[in-house]
Protein backbone atom coordinates (compact mmCIF):
# COMPACT_ATOMS: atom_id res chain seq x y z
CA UNK A 1 0.00 0.00 0.00
CA UNK A 2 1.57 3.61 -0.70
CA UNK A 3 2.41 5.83 2.05
CA UNK A 4 0.43 8.73 3.31
CA UNK A 5 2.79 10.90 1.01
CA UNK A 6 2.17 9.00 -1.69
CA UNK A 7 5.65 7.52 -2.06
CA UNK A 8 5.60 3.75 -2.67
CA UNK A 9 7.24 1.11 -0.42
CA UNK A 10 11.01 -0.03 -2.15
CA UNK A 11 10.24 -2.88 -4.05
CA UNK A 12 11.94 -6.03 -2.10
CA UNK A 13 14.29 -8.47 -4.70
CA UNK A 14 13.19 -11.51 -2.16
CA UNK A 15 15.56 -13.84 -4.15
CA UNK A 16 18.49 -11.77 -3.42
CA UNK A 17 17.48 -11.44 0.05
CA UNK A 18 17.53 -15.18 0.53
CA UNK A 19 21.33 -15.28 -1.49
CA UNK A 20 22.61 -13.29 0.88
CA UNK A 21 21.27 -14.07 3.74
CA UNK A 22 22.04 -17.52 2.63
CA UNK A 23 26.28 -16.01 2.58
CA UNK A 24 25.43 -14.00 5.77
CA UNK A 25 24.48 -16.75 8.41
CA UNK A 26 27.20 -19.05 7.15
CA UNK A 27 29.93 -19.20 9.98
CA UNK A 28 31.90 -17.54 7.73
CA UNK A 29 29.88 -14.83 6.16
CA UNK A 30 30.02 -14.64 2.15
CA UNK A 31 28.81 -13.03 -0.62
CA UNK A 32 29.09 -13.85 -4.25
CA UNK A 33 30.55 -12.07 -6.36
CA UNK A 34 28.19 -11.88 -8.85
CA UNK A 35 26.59 -8.94 -7.01
CA UNK A 36 29.27 -6.78 -7.46
CA UNK A 37 27.75 -6.10 -11.22
CA UNK A 38 24.30 -3.87 -10.88
CA UNK A 39 24.91 -0.65 -12.83
CA UNK A 40 27.10 1.15 -10.36
CA UNK A 41 29.43 -1.94 -9.63
CA UNK A 42 29.83 -2.01 -13.59
CA UNK A 43 30.57 1.96 -13.72
CA UNK A 44 33.31 1.55 -10.68
CA UNK A 45 34.86 -1.82 -12.39
CA UNK A 46 35.28 -0.13 -15.65
CA UNK A 47 36.96 2.91 -13.21
CA UNK A 48 39.46 -0.13 -11.72
CA UNK A 49 40.45 -1.38 -15.12
CA UNK A 50 42.01 2.20 -15.81
CA UNK A 51 44.05 1.80 -12.63
CA UNK A 52 47.42 2.14 -12.76
CA UNK A 53 47.98 -0.65 -10.62
CA UNK A 54 45.55 -3.11 -12.44
CA UNK A 55 47.26 -4.31 -14.94
CA UNK A 56 44.95 -7.28 -16.28
CA UNK A 57 43.45 -5.40 -18.53
CA UNK A 58 46.32 -3.23 -20.48
CA UNK A 59 47.85 -6.01 -20.34
CA UNK A 60 45.27 -8.63 -22.26
CA UNK A 61 43.77 -5.91 -24.09
CA UNK A 62 47.73 -5.28 -26.28
CA UNK A 63 47.98 -8.98 -26.00
CA UNK A 64 44.51 -9.69 -27.77
CA UNK A 65 45.55 -7.08 -30.00
CA UNK A 66 48.53 -8.63 -31.39
CA UNK A 67 47.02 -12.33 -31.67
CA UNK A 68 43.18 -11.72 -32.77
CA UNK A 69 44.06 -12.67 -36.08
CA UNK A 70 45.58 -16.02 -34.81
CA UNK A 71 42.25 -16.77 -32.82
CA UNK A 72 40.10 -16.25 -35.83
CA UNK A 73 42.56 -17.79 -38.58
CA UNK A 74 41.12 -20.74 -40.44
CA UNK A 75 37.29 -20.36 -38.58
CA UNK A 76 35.11 -21.37 -41.18
CA UNK A 77 32.63 -17.89 -42.58
CA UNK A 78 30.39 -16.10 -40.61
CA UNK A 79 30.87 -17.25 -37.55
CA UNK A 80 29.01 -16.61 -34.36
CA UNK A 81 30.96 -14.68 -31.30
CA UNK A 82 29.66 -16.20 -28.03
CA UNK A 83 31.38 -13.94 -25.36
CA UNK A 84 30.69 -15.02 -21.37
CA UNK A 85 30.20 -11.65 -19.16
CA UNK A 86 30.06 -9.38 -21.63
CA UNK A 87 29.37 -5.35 -19.90
CA UNK A 88 31.09 -3.85 -23.00
CA UNK A 89 32.05 -4.50 -26.45
CA UNK A 90 35.42 -3.21 -25.81
CA UNK A 91 37.34 -6.47 -26.14
CA UNK A 92 35.05 -8.14 -28.67
CA UNK A 93 35.83 -5.02 -31.20
CA UNK A 94 39.50 -7.02 -31.73
CA UNK A 95 37.81 -10.31 -32.73
CA UNK A 96 35.08 -8.61 -34.45
CA UNK A 97 37.25 -6.57 -36.71
CA UNK A 98 38.97 -9.30 -38.14
CA UNK A 99 38.59 -10.23 -41.80
CA UNK A 100 39.17 -13.64 -43.55
CA UNK A 101 41.50 -14.70 -46.61
CA UNK A 102 39.06 -13.32 -49.15
CA UNK A 103 38.62 -10.03 -47.20
CA UNK A 104 35.20 -10.52 -45.52
CA UNK A 105 34.71 -9.94 -42.06
CA UNK A 106 35.21 -13.25 -40.07
CA UNK A 107 32.27 -12.74 -37.70
CA UNK A 108 28.48 -12.69 -38.47
CA UNK A 109 27.13 -12.68 -35.56
CA UNK A 110 27.27 -11.62 -31.53
CA UNK A 111 25.90 -12.80 -29.03
CA UNK A 112 27.23 -11.11 -25.56
CA UNK A 113 26.07 -13.13 -22.30
CA UNK A 114 25.87 -10.35 -18.69
CA UNK A 115 23.49 -10.11 -16.13
CA UNK A 116 23.72 -6.20 -16.49
CA UNK A 117 20.66 -6.41 -18.90
CA UNK A 118 21.59 -2.02 -18.96
CA UNK A 119 25.10 -2.77 -19.87
CA UNK A 120 23.52 -4.78 -22.90
CA UNK A 121 21.27 -2.74 -23.87
CA UNK A 122 23.51 0.35 -24.64
CA UNK A 123 25.96 -2.65 -26.20
CA UNK A 124 23.57 -2.96 -28.53
CA UNK A 125 22.50 0.64 -29.40
CA UNK A 126 26.68 1.18 -30.06
CA UNK A 127 27.16 -1.42 -32.49
CA UNK A 128 24.25 -0.82 -34.02
CA UNK A 129 26.15 2.55 -34.87
CA UNK A 130 29.70 1.02 -35.54
CA UNK A 131 29.01 -2.16 -36.66
CA UNK A 132 25.61 -2.13 -38.68
CA UNK A 133 26.53 -5.28 -40.60
CA UNK A 134 26.75 -7.53 -37.45
CA UNK A 135 23.93 -9.23 -36.11
CA UNK A 136 23.38 -8.82 -32.18
CA UNK A 137 22.11 -11.25 -30.11
CA UNK A 138 22.20 -10.38 -26.20
CA UNK A 139 21.67 -12.54 -23.52
CA UNK A 140 20.38 -11.14 -20.47
CA UNK A 141 21.20 -14.27 -17.89
CA UNK A 142 23.92 -15.77 -15.63
CA UNK A 143 26.52 -17.32 -17.38
CA UNK A 144 27.11 -20.23 -14.66
CA UNK A 145 23.52 -21.70 -15.80
CA UNK A 146 22.96 -23.48 -18.98
CA UNK A 147 22.58 -20.98 -21.75
CA UNK A 148 20.73 -21.95 -24.90
CA UNK A 149 21.77 -19.71 -28.05
CA UNK A 150 19.58 -17.98 -29.92
CA UNK A 151 17.91 -19.88 -33.10
CA UNK A 152 19.49 -17.49 -35.36
CA UNK A 153 23.37 -18.61 -34.82
CA UNK A 154 22.40 -22.22 -34.03
CA UNK A 155 23.91 -22.79 -37.14
CA UNK A 156 26.89 -20.81 -37.77
CA UNK A 157 30.47 -21.77 -36.34
CA UNK A 158 31.18 -20.75 -32.67
CA UNK A 159 33.56 -18.93 -31.28
CA UNK A 160 33.50 -18.50 -27.71
CA UNK A 161 35.29 -15.91 -25.62
CA UNK A 162 35.98 -14.91 -21.95
CA UNK A 163 38.33 -12.76 -21.01
CA UNK A 164 39.54 -10.65 -18.27
CA UNK A 165 40.40 -13.81 -16.21
CA UNK A 166 36.87 -14.14 -14.90
CA UNK A 167 37.23 -17.83 -14.88
CA UNK A 168 39.55 -17.13 -12.01
CA UNK A 169 36.92 -16.34 -9.74
CA UNK A 170 35.22 -19.78 -10.15
CA UNK A 171 37.40 -22.37 -8.20
CA UNK A 172 38.90 -25.12 -9.94
CA UNK A 173 35.86 -27.04 -9.72
CA UNK A 174 33.46 -24.17 -10.89
CA UNK A 175 35.85 -23.75 -13.85
CA UNK A 176 35.91 -27.45 -14.85
CA UNK A 177 31.91 -27.13 -14.73
CA UNK A 178 31.83 -23.82 -16.60
CA UNK A 179 33.96 -25.03 -19.44
CA UNK A 180 31.36 -28.39 -19.42
CA UNK A 181 28.78 -26.87 -19.99
CA UNK A 182 30.70 -24.16 -22.28
CA UNK A 183 31.54 -26.98 -24.56
CA UNK A 184 27.89 -27.89 -24.68
CA UNK A 185 26.37 -24.35 -25.55
CA UNK A 186 29.42 -23.87 -28.03
CA UNK A 187 29.14 -27.08 -29.44
CA UNK A 188 32.13 -29.49 -30.30
CA UNK A 189 33.49 -27.96 -32.98
CA UNK A 190 33.69 -24.42 -31.77
CA UNK A 191 36.64 -22.85 -30.46
CA UNK A 192 36.68 -21.28 -26.90
CA UNK A 193 39.47 -18.04 -26.90
CA UNK A 194 39.87 -17.92 -22.74
CA UNK A 195 41.98 -14.91 -20.84
CA UNK A 196 43.20 -15.83 -17.58
CA UNK A 197 45.73 -14.13 -15.44
CA UNK A 198 48.84 -16.18 -14.51
CA UNK A 199 50.47 -16.75 -11.05
CA UNK A 200 53.41 -14.22 -10.17
CA UNK A 201 54.77 -12.24 -7.06
CA UNK A 202 51.90 -11.39 -4.72
CA UNK A 203 54.03 -7.69 -4.57
CA UNK A 204 52.33 -7.49 -8.09
CA UNK A 205 49.14 -9.34 -7.56
CA UNK A 206 47.73 -7.68 -4.05
CA UNK A 207 48.12 -3.29 -5.73
CA UNK A 208 45.93 -4.78 -8.51
CA UNK A 209 42.97 -5.76 -5.90
CA UNK A 210 43.80 -2.96 -3.28
CA UNK A 211 44.44 0.19 -5.06
CA UNK A 212 45.90 3.79 -3.55
CA UNK A 213 43.46 5.74 -4.87
CA UNK A 214 40.18 3.21 -3.21
CA UNK A 215 38.37 2.17 -6.16
CA UNK A 216 38.19 -1.08 -5.58
CA UNK A 217 37.51 -0.64 -1.83
CA UNK A 218 33.93 1.32 -3.09
CA UNK A 219 33.70 -1.54 -5.71
CA UNK A 220 33.65 -4.15 -2.62
CA UNK A 221 31.60 -1.26 -0.53
CA UNK A 222 29.05 -1.40 -3.20
CA UNK A 223 27.28 -4.72 -2.72
CA UNK A 224 26.15 -3.42 1.15
CA UNK A 225 25.18 -0.41 -1.03
CA UNK A 226 23.57 -2.67 -3.68
CA UNK A 227 21.69 -4.78 -0.45
CA UNK A 228 19.90 -1.63 0.89
CA UNK A 229 18.38 -0.66 -2.12
CA UNK A 230 17.22 -4.03 -3.23
CA UNK A 231 16.93 -6.12 -0.68
CA UNK A 232 15.27 -3.90 2.26
CA UNK A 233 18.97 -4.16 4.33
CA UNK A 234 20.35 -0.76 6.45
CA UNK A 235 23.84 -1.81 6.02
CA UNK A 236 26.50 1.42 6.58
CA UNK A 237 28.83 0.48 4.14
CA UNK A 238 31.29 3.17 5.84
CA UNK A 239 31.22 0.81 8.82
CA UNK A 240 33.15 -1.62 6.54
CA UNK A 241 36.84 -2.03 5.33
CA UNK A 242 38.06 -3.56 2.17
CA UNK A 243 41.08 -6.04 2.76
CA UNK A 244 43.00 -7.94 0.26
CA UNK A 245 45.04 -11.12 0.31
CA UNK A 246 47.07 -13.82 -0.92
CA UNK A 247 46.34 -16.91 -0.37
CA UNK A 248 49.80 -18.81 -1.88
CA UNK A 249 48.42 -22.50 -0.54
CA UNK A 250 45.03 -21.94 -2.71
CA UNK A 251 46.84 -19.89 -5.43
CA UNK A 252 44.10 -16.67 -5.14
CA UNK A 253 43.60 -13.56 -4.03
CA UNK A 254 40.68 -12.90 -1.82
CA UNK A 255 38.58 -10.06 -0.61
CA UNK A 256 37.26 -9.05 2.55
CA UNK A 257 34.57 -6.49 4.03
CA UNK A 258 36.31 -5.97 7.28
CA UNK A 259 33.51 -4.67 10.14
CA UNK A 260 34.79 -2.02 11.89
CA UNK A 261 33.13 -2.51 14.85
CA UNK A 262 30.35 -4.69 16.78
CA UNK A 263 27.54 -3.67 14.50
CA UNK A 264 23.98 -5.75 13.49
CA UNK A 265 22.70 -5.22 10.05
CA UNK A 266 19.34 -6.25 8.93
CA UNK A 267 18.57 -7.76 5.63
CA UNK A 268 14.43 -7.74 4.85
CA UNK A 269 13.81 -7.66 8.75
CA UNK A 270 16.54 -10.40 9.63
CA UNK A 271 19.27 -9.69 11.70
CA UNK A 272 22.53 -10.00 11.13
CA UNK A 273 25.19 -9.82 13.51
CA UNK A 274 28.92 -8.63 12.94
CA UNK A 275 31.43 -8.67 15.62
CA UNK A 276 34.39 -6.07 15.72
CA UNK A 277 36.93 -7.51 13.11
CA UNK A 278 34.41 -9.69 11.23
CA UNK A 279 34.66 -10.41 7.71
CA UNK A 280 32.71 -10.58 4.76
CA UNK A 281 34.21 -12.81 2.13
CA UNK A 282 33.29 -11.40 -1.10
CA UNK A 283 35.60 -12.44 -4.06
CA UNK A 284 38.47 -15.07 -5.05
CA UNK A 285 40.16 -14.37 -7.87
CA UNK A 286 42.58 -17.79 -8.92
CA UNK A 287 45.70 -17.51 -10.52
CA UNK A 288 47.09 -19.92 -12.37
CA UNK A 289 50.01 -21.14 -13.98
CA UNK A 290 49.49 -22.14 -17.66
CA UNK A 291 50.36 -25.61 -17.44
CA UNK A 292 47.61 -25.68 -14.34
CA UNK A 293 44.99 -24.37 -16.42
CA UNK A 294 45.44 -26.73 -19.71
CA UNK A 295 44.32 -29.26 -16.91
CA UNK A 296 41.54 -27.84 -15.79
CA UNK A 297 40.49 -26.87 -19.36
CA UNK A 298 41.41 -31.05 -20.21
CA UNK A 299 39.44 -32.44 -17.54
CA UNK A 300 36.22 -30.40 -19.70
CA UNK A 301 36.95 -31.87 -22.51
CA UNK A 302 38.74 -29.08 -24.26
CA UNK A 303 42.44 -28.82 -25.46
CA UNK A 304 44.55 -26.10 -25.81
CA UNK A 305 45.54 -25.06 -29.35
CA UNK A 306 47.63 -22.16 -28.31
CA UNK A 307 48.72 -20.55 -25.79
CA UNK A 308 49.85 -17.01 -25.57
CA UNK A 309 51.42 -14.83 -23.19
CA UNK A 310 52.93 -11.24 -22.72
CA UNK A 311 56.62 -10.61 -22.62
CA UNK A 312 56.31 -10.48 -18.51
CA UNK A 313 54.17 -14.01 -18.64
CA UNK A 314 51.56 -11.50 -16.43
CA UNK A 315 48.77 -13.11 -18.54
CA UNK A 316 48.14 -15.51 -20.81
CA UNK A 317 45.07 -16.08 -23.47
CA UNK A 318 44.16 -19.87 -24.37
CA UNK A 319 42.56 -20.93 -27.73
CA UNK A 320 41.09 -23.94 -26.78
CA UNK A 321 39.00 -26.40 -29.02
Amino acid sequence: MPSSSGASAPTVDHGLVDLALSGLLQPQKMLPAKLFYDEEGCRLFYRITELPEYYLTRTERTLLRQIAPLAVAGLPPDAALVEYGASDEAKAKDLLSQRNAAGQTAVRAYVPIDVALPALDRMRVRLAESHPWLDVHPIAADFMQAIALPAAVAGLPHLGFFPGSTIGNLDPFEATRFLVRARTTLGDEARFLVGADLRKDPAILLPAYDDTAGVTAAFNRNLLVRLNREAGADFVASAFDHRAVWNNEESRIEMYLVSRHRQTARIAGRAVQFAAGETIHTENSYKYTAERFIEIAARAGWRARYTWTDPERLFALYLLA
